[in-house]
This record gives structure tokens, sequence and C-alpha cells, in this order.
């Protein structure tokens, strides 16, 4: 019972810590937006970047008490990770926001010089990385659902919840598909093995899939990936399996 009692104070304080970063977060993630001046900007950005940092051992330690069998009611501690990711995904869209004016401030100069070929592939390439984020936020959102069915069963599932279980594991495992397929092409344009343009004819159905696939009438092109010549060579020769490229760590 004394056990218990401590395991549920550190609990307590984890999630009050985690209260406090957030709202901490929140100030800060104000203060970046209404900035002024780069120099303002860049130093909100550096402590927006500690705070998140603050945020990940309080969500490792929560994961741990997650993946615990003494703790019953995991529902809070399953919130609580999920906010936390929520701000990890925000502090990602700053950082890209920032890596990507940086690098159109360094480009500016030489924007007359750049190949027009090159330009295409730089934004294809910039494309397929947004999207794979985007698709490594819904499997982790897919995971934590799954997480919080399981954390929340007693002998077993019932027949409501082992459908919605079915249902997240099929879409987790089909997000995976379409990470493996859009690493596969990423690398492919990287070696010059498939064009941009090529990339452009695949943007519109991918970006349906990211953004209409948590839908009940959602329909997937099974075709997708048939215009990419060469996809299909690379998957079978195996140099195509990348490791997955984590928002989270």
């Amino acid at each position: 019972m004394a056990a218990t009692r401590k395991l549920q104070g550190e609990i307590d304080r984890c999630l009050k810590k985690v209260a406090e970063g957030v709202e901490t977060f929140e100030d800060i993630w104000k203060k970046v937006h209404n900035a002024t001046n780069s120099n303002q900007k860049e130093k909100y950005e550096a402590d927006l970047k500690k705070e998140i940092k603050k945020l990940q051992r309080l969500r490792d330690q929560i994961k741990s008490w997650i993946a615990s069998g003494e703790i019953k009611d995991k529902s809070q501690l399953l919130e609580n990770r999920r906010l936390i990711e929520t701000q990890m995904e925000r502090f990602k869209i700053v950082e890209r926001e920032t890596k990507t004016k940086a690098y159109s401030k360094e480009g500016l100069g030489a924007a007359q010089k750049t190949d027009p070929a090159q330009r295409k592939k730089d934004e294809a390439r910039n494309w397929l990385t947004s999207s794979i984020s985007s698709l490594q936020l819904q499997i982790d959102q897919y995971e934590s659902e799954i997480e919080s069915l399981l954390a929340a069963k007693k002998k077993r599932l019932d027949r409501d919840k082992q459908d919605r279980m079915d249902e997240f594991r099929a879409k987790l495992d089909r997000n995976k598909f379409h990470v493996m397929k859009l690493e596969t092409v990423l690398r492919l344009l990287d070696n010059d093995g498939v064009e941009a343009e090529q990339v452009n004819k695949i943007k519109d159905d991918v970006e349906y899939y990211i953004e209409s696939s948590q839908e009940p009438n959602f329909e997937e092109n099974e075709f997708l990936y048939d215009d990419i010549i060469g996809l299909d060579d690379v998957e079978l020769s195996g140099t195509g399996k990348l490791c997955a490229w984590r928002i989270f760590v």
C-alpha cells in the first residue's frame, strides 16, 4: 500500500510538471509568433526547444508507467502523453518553418543561378519528407489509440473494442506501407532514379490519403504508385528498405 501511494505521488508530481510545461510552452510559442525581429524570434525558438526537451523527458517517464503492470487506470497517463506529443508536433512545425526560411535566405542570392530542374527536385523532396512526417504522426496516434484500448481492457476486449482495435491496426499497417513507399521514392529521387514530374503525379492521391483516410467512406487508389517507374525493382532488390523517420524520439 505504501509503495502504491509513493508511485501515485510520483505520477501526480509528473502530471503537474506536464501541465506547467505545456502552459510555459504555450506562452513561448505565442512569443515566437509575435516576435518583431529575427533576434527575438531566435531567442524564443531556443527557449521553446529547451521546454520541449523537458516535456520529452516527462513523456519518457509516462511511457514507462504506461508499460508497467503496476498501474491499472492508465487513462490520465495516456491523455498526458498525447498532450505532450501535440506540443512536440507544434514544435516540429516551428522548426520546419525556421529551416525553410533559412534555406530561402541562403538560396535567394543564388536563385538566378539555380537550375530549374534542381528547384523542382528540391520541391518534390520537401513534399515527400513532409508527407512522411504527417504519416508518422498518424502512426503514433494509431499506436496511442491501440495502447489506450489495451490499457482499458479487463480479461479480454468486448466486441466493439475489438473491432476498433482491428480498425486501428489496419490503418497502422496501411500507413506503414505508404511510409515505406514514399521513403523508397525519396531514395530514387535523391539518386536521380525518378524525375520530380513523376513524384508530382502521386501528390494529389497521397495528400488525399493523409487528409481523408480516417473518414468512414474513404476509398483508396490501389494503383497510386504505378506511375513511379523502377519503384518495384528497388523494393525487390531490398535497397528500398529504409529506416523509418520518426517525428518523436
